[in-house]
């Protein structure tokens, strides 16, 4: 049968001496590695070509100040180093970088243990070619340690 196929090739593991606890913590450590396999993606978009249908969490960042409205940026992406400098000079931007990542960096671990292997956090300004942009960057870099990260720009030109 099937069954008895799987069986011959599966390794049997007694786990009839560990206490609720001892396995619970087992299982844990398994659970804990996948981490490794677990994937977060980082997706900036403009608001103004539509929410993105594949998002776990999406935020709005229209309130930070907008590049787009300063004569030497407005060409320029979140990417580039003048509107990172200009963003971070605000205050509201670094908290902003903060807050996605604390509240990111307190569920992101539940999540993992109910089994999820990918999760999508999108961030949106009007364009998509800025805010939204710069923020990503900034919480790639956060995160680069403690995930496998992907970054994508759905909007950016």
């Amino acid at each position: 049968s099937l069954l008895q196929a799987i069986k011959l090739n599966a390794e049997h593991i007694d786990t009839s001496r560990l206490t609720p606890q001892q396995l619970k913590n087992w299982v844990w450590g398994l659970i804990e590695n996948k981490t490794q396999q677990f994937q977060l993606t980082l997706q900036s978009f403009g608001f103004k070509y539509g929410i993105p249908l594949d998002t776990d969490f999406t935020f709005d960042v229209r309130c930070l100040p907008n590049p787009f409205y300063e004569n030497e940026l407005k060409r320029l992406s979140g990417i580039d180093l003048e509107v990172e400098t200009y963003l971070n000079k605000n205050s509201d931007s670094v908290k902003m970088v903060d807050a996605i990542y604390e509240f990111a960096n307190q569920w992101l671990p539940k999540f993992i243990r109910e089994g999820r292997v990918i999760l999508t956090i999108s961030i949106g300004c009007t364009g998509g070619q800025h805010r939204s942009v710069y923020i990503v960057e900034q919480l790639k870099r956060k995160f680069k340690n403690d995930y496998r990260t992907l970054v994508r720009h759905r909007d950016l030109t």
